[in-house]
């Protein structure tokens, strides 16, 4: 008598690689697209004057928002970036000066950086809490000072970089420099994110080998 042939067990399912730093910040197509909107604003207001420039400010980011949607991309970014520039032209508008399409930025910069320092001196640096809450890893890292002053210094960076943005694209409004602002904007943009982010994949990487280090038999947490 044979034995009954045993059905063979389905294939595991590939894993689905967790998303990387610069994936959860909408990738690099969404850093770039979000500096679209600005070159169009201050192109049109130099050759149209400033209500056309809020109406192809507002075109571009609804353009790009419904190109991201067809695409299927991540809904946030591309919410968040229409009424991004929504709001700058709606100051700009009240204030009647091109100008003024940056300044929801300029503030903006000085609450996130004072947010992040606050956070780093409060002993729960931002850049941990969110790279945790958005992994579900926990907090344990908080207990050991190697893997907290590890973010720290990527808390510290973020504090750095938008620093810097209000520092120097306030003086710019100030003065008038509306070219020079939009200069500012764009290289103060998703080029110094990138090289934040550097410092923000070292620290996630380095309180990951500290985790791992002081619990080897764990489940390997998630890397950027």
């Amino acid at each position: 008598m044979t034995e009954p042939t045993q059905a063979p067990e389905p294939a595991a399912e590939p894993r689905r690689s967790d998303p990387t730093l610069l994936e959860q910040m909408g990738g690099l197509a969404g850093l770039i697209s979000s500096t679209i909107p600005v070159v169009a604003f201050v192109t049109i207001n130099s050759l149209a004057g400033l209500q056309p420039a809020m109406w192809g400010a507002l075109g571009v980011a609804a353009l790009i928002a419904v190109w991201r949607l067809v695409r299927k991309e991540a809904l946030q970014p591309a919410v968040s970036g229409f009424l991004g520039v929504g709001i700058c032209v709606f100051i700009a508008n009240q204030t009647g000066e091109a100008k003024g399409f940056f300044l929801f930025g300029i503030w903006a910069s000085l609450v996130y950086g004072g947010v992040f320092l606050v956070s780093v001196l409060a002993r729960w640096p931002l850049v941990g809490v969110i790279w945790s809450t958005l992994n579900d890893t926990g907090f344990a890292w908080r207990q050991d000072k190697s893997a907290r002053l590890a973010y720290d210094i990527a808390t510290l960076s973020w504090v750095l970089i938008f620093g810097a943005r209000f520092v120097v694209q306030r003086y710019l409004y100030n003065a008038d420099e509306t070219g020079w602002l939009a200069v500012a904007r764009l290289s103060m943009g998703w080029p110094l994110t990138i090289l934040v982010g550097l410092v923000t994949v070292w620290a996630v990487r380095r309180v990951g080998k500290i985790e791992k280090a002081a619990h080897p038999h764990a489940s390997t947490p998630a890397t950027a």
